[in-house]
């Protein structure tokens, strides 16, 4: 949301002349306003402060912060400047600053933003770090590189306060640092065993970069290991010169592997075995609870641990060092990886000789990592394969063929013909993970408005349900939808849904749903409309072009007050849209009520558990959570760590009959409400089956500025049944009917008051 509400704040002065970004280090200005040469959008200020301090700069005398006020209507706060882009189109820039945030994580963050204007409101580059937010509290250095299109006009930069707490900004810098394009590689097809060889080293690339536990592997730069990994290896002719490719390769980060011909059998490294005499020497592995590699939060962390070795007698989960991994890459290329090594007070052995190199080749000059490189895009896939081959928790129980998964990613990365094709086949390997998590993200996804009305799949047709009072032409809430950009609406829905990761049906219907909505701004969908208005004698099919000028998410279905009666002595309560305080000020009219209604066809993203409280007498518990503890590839004797947490009973007990309304969108903390409603019969479950996909999101930063989410922990219902993929079922069932949206009518409200 705050990627797009960002580009309808930007109103200000005119772009600035002269060489940019004016005022770089805020030494010019009054103390207590905007530094010279910035300005504070006037969307962006209800509510937040931006003001040139002396307060603790970087450098210099003075820096900007931003603060939020008691009361923030704005959904952020912003400094920013735009000035003219012709003397850098075509090149790649980088825009680099200090910031330092103060305030509770959970309630605010910062983030630095860099957008391209092209004419006519195409979208160039845009990045705001909506995957990487700031939240340390000490000065630290960030940056964005992105490519200025060729007929680009304005570049705009500047830093957000997103929530409450205060941010500081100092050292700005924007500079060209190459041609667009520079050293990257144009797209072409894998051809002869170029996919063996590929595959055989996304495989390898696993291993060491998650398991082998040296010192070199620990301290590599694995985007670039993996960029030119994938340049040495793609041409070998045969086993015999891609062993020796992956060998040099793979030596200089884990010099005790072996790679191999797979008809050979190589005798175990003597490095690997205690020297005579040797003391004081200990084993070292590596221990995974979840990807511990990017994920912000604190449940999944990756650490190197270290065991005595001082009777010989090694716990269960540890492995010996003489005692290697032995497995078949592709391409009759096998290999043997240490899953342990000896190690001293120096680290781990074998010490090498000379500062190894962590590349078996250099990348070219002026190259940096982007979707626009095909050899970006190839490395991008090994590195997101393996993070969710060894890691992902539902192998167990979803149907993919995940290996056949990575051929066909690498297959159309190779082709792809830019970054924004690769986002494409990114979440289509994504998709074969069948979570509902499952996402990627990246910048060059312009498909962030939407048309000013909504539609569901009802009765096996896709109809009409929803037009915002802005307009949506002749269109009304009935209508059916028969084709869409000219493809049958079954087709086109389907389509859509190949690109989403979903656990069940019912979520991927509405997330393809939302996609085949989402385009450019003011882009056209052209739809071909048959009406069906309640009391009406139905018309012939009509065309009719609607173009997407909403912001992606900003359309909502109608739904009664927040909260409210409905009926005498029924009172309605949107979980989506309440907080704590909304609930806690209406409890003295829900302690008279004779019947509840939540509705929980959403998310409850701004409440606690304060429902569930006042609806039990006796302690609860959520579902399991079980976190994977790994130290072995590809899920071999992957443990779990159990965890759940409790709920405590909170006067006055709400004694009404209750009903939670609930469908196919409720995903996630939702489930968590309603797997507690579920297992202590706490109340009638109205409406749908859920998104059946619940726990911590992981994620995954991938060169080129991808981001993948995926659930990294494996979610059990309270009994130890299986949650993902089954989600929570209603105890009532009830769905839409085109007659019921035609008339206007929330049906499952209505069983829900009715219950």
């Amino acid at each position: 949301m705050i990627r797009v509400c960002l580009s309808l704040l930007l109103v200000g002065p005119s772009i600035l002349s002269g060489a940019p970004p004016a005022n770089p280090d805020f030494e010019e200005g009054e103390v207590g306003q905007v530094p010279t040469g910035w300005f504070a959008p006037l969307g962006a200020r209800a509510g937040y402060r931006v003001e040139l301090v002396e307060d603790s700069p970087r450098s210099g005398k003075r820096c900007v912060r931003i603060v939020s006020e008691d009361q923030t209507t704005a959904p952020f706060g912003n400094v920013m400047q735009s000035f003219a882009a012709a003397e850098y189109r075509g090149q790649r820039v980088r825009f680099r600053a200090a910031v330092k945030f103060e305030g509770a994580a959970a309630d605010g963050r910062a983030q630095l933003w860099l957008r391209v204007d092209r004419p006519d409101e195409q979208r160039g580059f845009f990045d705001n770090m909506g995957d990487r937010p700031i939240t340390d509290a000490t000065w630290r250095d960030y940056e964005i590189m992105g490519d200025v299109a060729k007929d680009a006009e304005t570049i705009n930069l500047g830093c957000m306060l997103i929530g409450r707490g205060r941010t500081w900004l100092d050292a700005v810098s924007f500079e060209a640092i190459g041609e667009v394009g520079a050293g990257q590689e144009p797209p072409h097809p894998l051809e002869g065993r170029a996919l063996e060889n590929l595959v055989a080293f996304t495989r390898l690339l696993g291993y060491v970069r998650h398991f082998h536990p040296s010192d070199e592997a620990a301290a590599a730069d694995w985007d670039a290991f993996a960029i030119a990994g994938v340049r040495a290896v793609e041409s070998a002719a045969g086993p015999a010169e891609l062993a020796t490719i992956l060998q040099e390769l793979f030596a200089p980060v884990a010099p005790t592997i072996r790679v191999f011909e797979s008809t050979e059998h190589p005798a175990i490294p003597d490095a690997l075995s205690p020297p005579d005499g040797a003391i004081d020497l200990q084993i070292t592995m590596w221990k995974h609870s979840g990807f511990g590699g990017t994920s912000p939060s604190p449940i999944y962390r990756s650490r190197r641990a270290r065991w005595t070795n001082h009777d010989g007698k090694l716990p269960g989960d540890w492995r010996r060092p003489s005692e290697p991994l032995l497995a078949e890459l592709c391409g009759g290329v096998s290999c043997l990886v240490p899953l342990a090594l000896l190690a001293d007070d120096r680290g781990t052995l074998p010490h090498p000789n000379t500062t190894s190199r962590l590349i078996a080749s250099p990348l070219p000059a002026g190259f940096t990592p982007s979707g626009n490189d095909r050899t970006t895009r190839l490395a991008a896939v090994a590195l997101c394969w393996n993070v969710l081959q060894h890691f992902y928790p539902y192998f167990d129980v979803v149907a993919t063929d995940w290996r056949g998964a990575l051929r066909e990613a690498l297959s159309r990365a190779a082709t792809d013909a830019d970054e924004r094709a690769f986002l494409a086949t990114l979440r289509r390997l994504i998709a074969h993970l069948h979570d509902g998590h499952g996402f990627v993200g990246h910048g060059s996804d312009d498909a962030q408005f939407a048309p000013a009305f909504l539609w569901d799949w009802i009765e096996g047709r896709l109809i009409v349900t929803h037009v915002d009072a802005a307009g949506a032409g002749d269109l009304r809430p009935g209508d059916i939808v028969r084709t869409v950009n000219g493809r049958p609406a079954a087709q086109a829905l389907a389509e859509a849904g190949e690109l989403v990761s979903a656990a069940t049906d019912q979520f991927r219907r509405w997330r393809a749903l939302d996609a085949l909505l989402a385009g450019p701004r003011r882009s056209g969908l052209t739809l071909e409309i048959e009406p069906c208005h309640a009391g009406e004698t139905p018309t012939e099919p009509s065309a009719i072009t609607m173009l997407r000028t909403a912001v992606r998410g900003s359309i909502k279905e109608p739904r009664t007050a927040k909260v409210g009666e409905i009926k005498p002595g029924i009172w309605y309560l949107d979980l989506d849209r309440i907080d704590d305080n909304d609930f806690r000020k209406a409890l003295p009219e829900l302690e008279k009520a004779r019947g509840l209604v939540f509705d929980l066809r959403g998310y409850p993203s701004r409440l606690s558990t304060v429902v569930l409280a006042h609806l039990i007498d006796a302690p609860v518990t959520c579902a399991q959570w079980h976190v994977p503890q790994v130290s072995r590839p590809d899920h071999v004797d992957m443990q779990f760590a159990f965890s759940n947490w409790t709920v405590a009973p909170e006067k006055p007990r709400l004694d009404a009959r209750t009903a939670f309304i609930t469908d196919g969108r409720a995903i996630s903390y939702a489930e968590t409400y309603l797997g507690i409603v579920e297992h202590y019969n706490l109340a009638e479950i109205v409406g749908g089956p859920t998104a059946g996909t619940n726990g911590n999101v992981n994620t995954i930063k991938l060169p080129g500025s991808y981001t993948v989410a995926f659930t990294g922990m494996k979610v059990l219902k309270h009994d130890g049944a299986q949650h993902h993929g089954v989600g929570i079922r209603p105890t009532v069932p009830v769905t839409r009917t085109i007659k019921g949206v035609a008339e206007g009518r929330d049906e499952l409200l209505e069983k829900a008051a009715e219950v």
